[in-house]
């Protein structure tokens, strides 16, 4: 039997029990009633060991609370329920993060049917599960994967309002890439020159700048010349996914390529216009991406796609590809580490989240690397750059 205890300075009981495997737990009944409380504490616990289903758990859980208290506990459907997550996320995401919620969301309840007008309690392990394996022979293991895991955020967020007393998607095990897809993977010194050859002078800019600052591609694109600091030789920007304010040295090849832009008067003036422009406009860089990936095609990295039917389907998995403007995010990193930098300051320069190394390196910058490291991080493409002897002759001003 589940045990309580009374904390200090908290007037409801707390529960302590264990789950099936000897997991334990603590939570707070939010009862004062003591008898009330252990039918709660009972409830948890026989939930926890599947004893019961959680549709049952809840269903008994309202009787006590109707009759500790004469009040019905809140019940909400599962569409219902998605539209309040939906609207607390959207002013604490970035808008592409948000249209991926959305999209997942919007894809559950479509599987669903009708039974996205069911309690969102009644919502099990078993329909996830179904959920995820109808959407594995149509998407890519990472956005299968991704799908899982924001539905997890979803149930977990019911269950903090006390809606479900389990999480349906938790124990919901996300797919093993079988290697069916292309894996992303840094670029090659050739593979770059090969770009900047067929890229225009705004392309050649935003790749240099994907390179030496391991940035995403909406985020460069939003760089204006108030972001740059040249005095200090850093780049102050907040990454648009992750809210995370970051100062990156800049790396002395850059500086060169900075210095060969067309300056203006206001600092909010765009380094890339075109760029800015689009992500601006749309909200997300996806023209971008697909401008990106026809350069790919031009410089014979990718093969190029006709509008003539592979015979796949609408519904079938596409075959991914390994470059894309993300892998110069990965060739940064190696870069980097190469330089011998070390990695918790190559977690915060690139603005990779982690809970304990954002703890250590809250501020990371010219104050908090050594100068050992900045002078390292600013001078780590140096080696890179005696194999692209020709970057600068295809540099040229950004109008």
């Amino acid at each position: 039997m589940a045990s309580l205890l009374k904390r200090p300075r908290s007037k409801f009981w707390h529960a302590y029990y264990r789950d099936s495997s000897g997991r334990a737990f603590c939570r707070s009944t939010k009862l004062c009633d003591r008898k009330a409380a252990q039918k709660v504490a009972d409830l948890w616990e026989t939930t926890a060991q599947r004893k019961k289903r959680a549709q049952h758990v809840r269903a008994t859980f309202a009787d006590i609370i109707r009759e500790a208290y004469g009040e019905t506990m809140p019940m909400v459907t599962v569409r219902q329920y998605a539209e309040l997550w939906l609207r607390a996320k959207k002013p604490e995401t970035a808008a592409s993060t948000f249209v991926a919620y959305r999209k997942t969301c919007d894809s559950f309840m479509k599987f669903l049917a009708e039974g996205a007008e069911r309690d969102v309690s009644n919502v099990s392990r078993s329909d996830i599960v179904s959920f995820r394996n109808e959407l594995a022979g149509k998407l890519s293991t990472d956005t299968v994967n991704r799908y899982v895991k924001i539905l997890r955020m979803v149930f977990k967020a019911a269950r903090r309002d006390g809606y479900i007393f389990e999480n349906p998607a938790e124990h919901v095990e996300t797919l093993k890439n079988r290697g069916a897809g292309a894996a992303r993977r840094p670029f090659t010194v050739a593979e770059i020159k090969a770009v900047l050859a067929v890229a225009d002078a705004e392309w050649q800019s935003i790749i240099k700048f994907g390179l030496y600052t391991g940035q995403r591609l909406a985020d460069i694109a939003r760089l204006t010349w108030r972001n740059i600091d040249q005095q200090r030789e850093e780049i102050r920007l907040t990454a648009r996914k992750t809210r995370k304010r970051l100062t990156i040295p800049i790396a002395a090849p850059l500086q060169a390529h900075i210095l060969t832009l067309d300056t203006r008067d206001s600092p909010g003036t765009p380094l890339h216009p075109r760029a800015y422009g689009v992500v601006e406009k749309q909200g997300r860089a996806n023209t971008l991406s697909n401008w990106f990936a026809d350069l790919l095609v031009d410089a014979g990295l990718r093969p190029r796609l006709t509008h003539q039917s592979r015979g796949i389907g609408r519904d079938r998995k596409r075959a991914g590809n390994e470059l894309s403007f993300h892998s110069l995010r990965h060739t940064a990193v190696s870069l980097l580490k190469d330089a011998g930098i070390p990695q918790a300051v190559v977690q915060e320069l690139i603005g990779h989240e982690s809970e304990a190394m954002s703890a250590l390196y809250t501020h990371v910058g010219a104050g908090h690397c050594s100068k050992g490291n900045t002078r390292r991080r600013r001078q780590f493409g140096t080696k890179a750059m005696r194999d692209l002897k020709s970057l600068g002759d295809q540099s040229a001003h950004c109008r």
